[in-house]
């Protein structure tokens, strides 16, 4: 079976950390307790929701009429879809951005380091990525999801 194959499916965020490439302490910019799914369908495409716990409900219940204090929590979600492929040689894959919540990624190819072991799949990008101000690794572990 590919590596390709064995990512069909939906998978769980168990985990998201950033490591500074400096040496600096590691962090979970969407807390410890961050949650996230990510969609590998058959005919090539993928979608990755990630989010902070416990974010406030927008005060209008509109999400076009929202104050700017709700529109704050939007630097806490992570979400973008696209094409995916897989190179079998090199365990890695791309995800390419068709749609993105950050307007930046759009039309990007990134190049993702794949490790997958049973049911746990372990993600993080080739080269290093922009946040918070640091250049960091990321490195994010997903569970294979059960449905019942």
């Amino acid at each position: 079976m590919t590596l390709r194959d064995k990512l069909i499916g939906a998978w769980f965020l168990q985990s998201y950390i950033e490591y500074p490439v400096d040496g600096s302490s590691p962090s979970y910019p969407l807390g410890e307790d961050a949650k996230g799914l990510i969609i590998y369908s058959p005919d090539g495409f993928m979608s990755s929701q990630l989010m902070r716990t416990g974010r406030p409900a927008f005060a209008s219940g509109d999400w076009f009429r929202g104050t700017p204090q709700d529109y704050e929590q939007a630097g806490s979600y992570i979400a973008y879809s696209g094409p995916f492929d897989v190179d079998e040689e090199t365990g890695t894959l791309t995800h390419s951005m068709f749609v993105s919540f950050f307007p930046n990624w759009l039309g990007q190819t990134q190049i993702r380091l794949a490790d997958l072991v049973g049911d746990i799949l372990h993600l993080g990008p080739k080269v290093p990525i922009q946040s918070a101000g640091k250049s960091v690794m990321s490195k994010l572990q997903w569970r294979r999801a059960v449905t019942r």
